[in-house]
C-alpha cells in the first residue's frame, strides 16, 4: 500500500482566523484606545475628543462607526432639542476591553522582566 498522500497547504487569509481579524481591527490606530475610553462609561462625541487631543474629528467618527458595526459600541441618542448622541460600550465591547486589560497586565509584567533583564546586561563587569 502506497504512503497517505498529503493536503497541499493553502495559505490562510486573515478572515479565516478570527483572532487575527480582531487583532488587526484593534491594530488601527485609535482603535484600542477610543475602546478604552468608552469603558469609563457613556461618553459624548466631544468628550472623547477631548480625551484623545491628537485624534482627528473624521477619524474619530471613522473609529466609532466601525466599533458599532462590529457590535462594540453603541450610539445612542435622546429625542430631546438639543439631541444629545452618546457612544458606550456593548456586552461584546466590555468583554474585549477585559481581554484588552488582561493583555495590558501581561505587557507590564514582561516589560518589567524586559527591564531587569536589560539592567543584567547592562552592568559594568568588574
Amino acid at each position: 500500500m502506497g504512503s497517505p498522500m498529503l493536503e497541499p497547504t493553502i495559505a490562510r487569509r486573515p478572515n479565516d482566523c478570527p483572532a487575527e481579524d480582531w487583532l488587526g481591527f484593534l491594530g488601527h490606530r485609535w482603535n484600542a484606545l477610543v475602546l478604552w475610553h468608552l469603558s469609563g462609561g457613556p461618553k459624548r462625541y466631544s468628550e472623547l475628543l477631548a480625551l484623545l487631543p491628537r485624534i482627528s474629528p473624521k477619524v474619530l467618527t471613522e473609529r466609532l462607526a466601525g466599533m458599532t458595526a462590529r457590535g462594540l459600541a453603541r450610539r445612542d441618542e435622546t429625542n430631546t432639542y438639543p439631541r444629545e448622541v452618546t457612544y458606550s460600550l456593548t456586552a461584546q465591547g466590555e468583554a474585549l476591553r477585559c481581554l484588552l486589560s488582561d493583555l495590558y497586565d501581561w505587557a507590564a509584567v514582561v516589560a518589567q522582566e524586559d527591564s531587569a533583564t536589560f539592567r543584567v546586561k547592562d552592568e559594568p563587569t568588574r
